[in-house]
């Protein structure tokens, strides 16, 4: 695709589509550097003439389906006319009633060609995310490629990526192909369109990888655990390293997610799930990331109640000297110690707090303690 220049604005821009086309092909596995921003509009964002949204957040969109209707009463009209004409008008970046109703009481032929045209070739992103919006109220699956890719800008165009993924048959596939390649808000985004699903074609891959260690994972590790039935997976017969090692990163994180999403008080299972988590840990080769989750789970349990976690006292108690136990093994002090793959800054929180109040014996140098 050639590059334009708008009167009035500096330099050549190319379509949002058309950089995240390029990224990708740059890092075809992973998520774009940056998530793709800076995107190629950002000036013109910026320069945009100041809007203010309505008050009554049920106006909120109605103003582009105005825009819409009187487009697609146009018999003659083409979607290149759009192109600027969402410039003015605050464009919610959520699925919005008013403009889905505008999209379903066009012609569907005209309606799908028109947001595919904004999405492949928009260089606004109000415009993208009209067309991405017209495209999310239909669930034409030939149109999937065309979503996932607007869909690595994830922080801007995740959500209505995700709805209209998740509205098409072989949505979780898609879902998942571009789960593994967004983080921050859009992998949150994309993580919770296959909860809505259902666990039925995600289930083996929510388990082992939705959650990549985050701080926004705390909105939907709860949801994962519950849609993919964590507690059958993780004290059933069929239990990986991928598995365990997920697992663990789910309690740590709805250990301490409190006011995002569930945590482990309000998570029945959570001690079943604890106790298998700790017993299978003991049959894992030894690692730094393990036993930091391990050890920061063990710590939670310790510094607070136990019901803030689900447990009797009891329950907590065995919980935690089943951690403390694995991790007092030789072989795991050492793993730990060597710290591979442990961000520095992070490993020095973690020997001054973590390490110190369980008064770890891998650790016994650094924090004072003995090392019986």
């Amino acid at each position: 695709m050639s590059a334009t220049t708008e009167p009035g604005l500096l330099g050549p821009q190319i379509a949002l589509f058309e950089h995240a086309l390029r990224l990708h092909q740059q890092h075809p596995d992973s998520a774009l550097p940056r998530n793709g921003k800076p995107y190629p509009d950002e000036d013109r964002h910026r320069a945009r003439p100041s809007y203010r949204r309505v008050r009554d957040r049920r106006l909120h969109g109605a103003d582009v389906a105005v825009i819409l209707d009187e487009h697609f009463s146009r018999p003659d009209a083409t979607a290149s006319e759009l192109a600027n004409a969402f410039r003015e008008v605050y464009v919610p970046i959520q699925r919005n009633d008013h403009i889905v109703a505008a999209a379903l009481r066009a012609d569907r032929r005209r309606m799908r060609q028109t947001g595919r045209w904004l999405v492949r070739h928009g260089i606004d992103r109000n415009a993208t995310t009209v067309g991405l919006a017209l495209l999310a109220a239909d669930w034409a699956e030939d149109d999937i490629p065309l979503i996932q890719t607007i869909g690595l800008l994830s922080d801007h165009f995740g959500p209505l990526t995700a709805e209209a993924l998740h509205r098409r048959r072989g949505g979780a596939e898609a879902l998942i192909w571009l789960a593994q390649r967004v983080t921050s808000w859009g992998r949150v985004y994309v993580v919770e369109a296959l909860c809505r699903q259902g666990a039925t074609s995600s289930r083996a891959w929510l388990l082992r990888h939705a959650c990549d260690g985050d701080y926004l994972n705390g909105y939907f590790a709860g949801e994962v655990a519950t849609t993919a039935h964590l507690h059958e997976a993780i004290t059933g017969t069929d239990v990986d390293d991928d598995l365990v090692d997920h697992t663990g990163r789910l309690l740590r994180i709805m250990a301490d997610c409190g006011g995002m999403g569930m945590t482990l008080e309000h998570y029945p299972p959570a001690p079943a799930v604890m106790a298998a988590h700790a017993a299978h840990l003991a049959q894992q080769p030894p690692a730094a990331n393990r036993y930091v989750d391990a050890a920061i789970i063990a710590d939670y349990l310790t510094t607070k109640p136990p019901n803030r976690y689900g447990c009797t006292p009891e329950q907590r108690d065995h919980i935690v000297q089943q951690y403390l136990a694995v991790l007092d093994w030789p072989e795991w002090r050492t793993a730990v110690r060597e710290g591979h793959g442990l961000n520095s800054n992070f490993f020095d929180w973690f020997t001054r707090h973590v390490a110190a109040r369980l008064r770890l014996r891998a650790f016994a140098n650094q924090t004072g303690g003995d090392n019986r």
